[in-house]
């Protein structure tokens, strides 16, 4: 009972005039950054933090974390529309975001992306507010080995994103772990792939740049070849009749991708230096993993929108969850609002919530009226991003060759990174005409920098011995369970072999 009467005051703090004002503010504000490429949640807060200190601290943490809602939303409407992820979080949303677009669909991946993230927040919020203080715990048993097996098990999800050619799944990923290993090593320091000795290699591959090359200029280039430029406009006219008609659809068809995404996501946000990127990844790869149709990914399925979108907005608040209970960022943007908070004279940690009762259930009130807000604006400015798709796909195709541009520039600001991104445009158009699938080649680029540290340091905690990823009460099940799903289509591959050989 402490806890409800906790919230209920906290939801009155966030509803007061002005926190509500700063929380709608900040929502349609995420929401344009979300949807701009380039820009994502951590530009957006990070540009805005000096504004905060106009309004008090509970205000001001409101505001930005309001702002890291909409971004969460407005990620999947560049993904789903254009085909050019509006963050990284946002990436799995283009696999089937942009088929059913393409199909005509572009109001259910809509409704059904802005339904699976409200689900997302809201059982992510639900289970921050009960068990914040266990699962604070519960993320500090997780080192090396424990996040190591995380990983693992994400990896053996891969396998099932590339279809049934196994062969071609393993390069992708193996192409897409070397892409993730230029630059600096992360253990020694010392430089590695670095190519024709080009100093901008050092840094690496930025990820956005590499996503917006891929699923932007890449994207563009598949469908003008494939439709020499004659792309149908076949999205209707928005009705309320017809987005209840895609709402109903979007709960039928995607329930399932929701409540994975909601639980998974939330439970990787929860780790430390994790994020929303490989919680929305996994969460795509488990969904279809247990899915009765996986041939359906990758065409345009709601379940495949739901999945990540509802991963990516749990994580996000489960980030915040480490971040105010042992003043450890789970994310770059949880980062700068721990800067913040810092700055506004707060100091997160396990006294927080006793210190400051009022500001840490305030800010939990504003996650909850945040999130009802985000779903509200998004749905109301659906009819607008279809209006966009009806454009001619000649004006639509320059439009988004210069937002890709423009997208890569803005996260970094180096003309040799927009070069880069053009290369994996032209890269990715060439694997798809050759059938190689970059969905594994993507999410290994994200999960192996995570993966490859944390097995050197488990191996260096063991002196050695690979036994500690199997003997330690957690990391032990998560490698079992990884091992099985990654050998289980090797053993489907050999028994079809077997079953094609002649009889003797």
């Amino acid at each position: 009972m402490d806890v409800l009467h906790l919230l209920s005051d906290g939801m009155l703090l966030a509803l007061q005039p002005l926190n509500l004002l700063l929380i709608l503010i900040g929502v349609s504000v995420g929401l344009f950054i979300g949807a701009m490429p380039g820009l994502g949640s951590v530009n957006g807060v990070a540009i805005l933090l000096p504004i905060t200190f106009l309004v008090p601290p509970t205000g001001a943490i409101i505001f930005l974390a309001a702002i890291y809602y909409g971004a969460m939303y407005g990620g999947a409407i560049s993904s789903i529309t254009l085909g050019i992820p509006g963050a990284s979080t946002a990436v799995a949303t283009t696999f089937d975001g942009r088929p059913l677009a393409r199909q005509g669909r572009a109001s259910l991946a809509l409704v059904t992306a802005a339904l699976a993230s409200f689900v997302g927040g809201t059982i992510a919020n639900v289970l921050f507010t009960l068990f914040a203080p266990l699962l604070a715990g519960v993320a500090l048993s997780f080192g090396p080995p424990e996040i190591f097996a995380l990983m693992l098990l994400a990896f053996a999800t891969f396998v099932g994103l590339g279809g049934d050619d196994i062969p071609k799944t393993i390069f992708s990923i193996c192409f897409g772990l070397v892409i993730g290993a230029i630059g600096f090593d992360q253990i020694s320091g010392a430089p590695r792939l670095v190519l024709f000795d080009m100093s901008e290699f050092l840094k690496g591959i930025g990820f956005l740049v590499l996503a917006i090359g891929v699923y932007g200029i890449g994207e563009m280039l598949w469908t003008i070849e494939q439709t020499r430029g004659e792309v149908e406009t076949t999205n209707p006219k928005m009705t309320m009749r017809g987005m209840a008609a895609d709402a109903k659809e979007a709960t039928k068809r995607g329930w399932k991708g929701s409540m994975i995404g909601s639980f998974l996501g939330f439970f990787v946000g929860v780790l430390p230096a994790a994020g929303a990127t490989p919680g929305s990844l996994m969460a795509y790869g488990v969904a279809k993993m247990v899915s009765r149709k996986p041939e359906e990914y990758g065409r345009g399925t709601p379940d495949g929108v739901a999945a990540p979108e509802a991963a990516n907005n749990a994580a996000s608040t489960g980030s915040m969850l480490p971040m105010l209970t042992l003043g450890i960022p789970g994310s770059p943007t949880t980062a700068i609002l721990l800067g913040g908070m810092v700055i506004w004279g707060l100091v997160p940690g396990p006294r927080l919530f006793a210190e400051e009762t009022e500001f840490v259930w305030g800010l939990i009130g504003s996650f909850y009226v945040s999130n009802f807000a985000a779903l509200l604006i998004n749905l109301a400015f659906i009819p607008l991003f279809i209006w966009m798709l009806r454009m001619p796909f000649t004006i639509l195709a320059p439009v988004i060759f210069v937002l890709s541009i423009v997208g890569g520039y803005a996260a970094t600001r180096s003309m040799f990174d927009l070069w880069l991104m053009i290369a994996f445009g032209i890269g990715a158009f060439f694997l798809r005409r050759f059938d190689y699938p970059l969905a594994p080649a993507v999410l290994a680029i994200v999960l192996g920098p995570i993966a490859e540290p944390t097995l050197r340091q488990s191996l260096l905690l063991s002196s050695g011995d690979p036994s500690i990823f199997f003997t330690r009460p957690i990391a032990g099940p998560i490698t079992i369970v990884a091992l099985i799903l990654i050998f289980l289509p090797a053993l489907k591959l050999l028994r079809r072999i077997g079953a094609r050989k002649p009889a003797a």
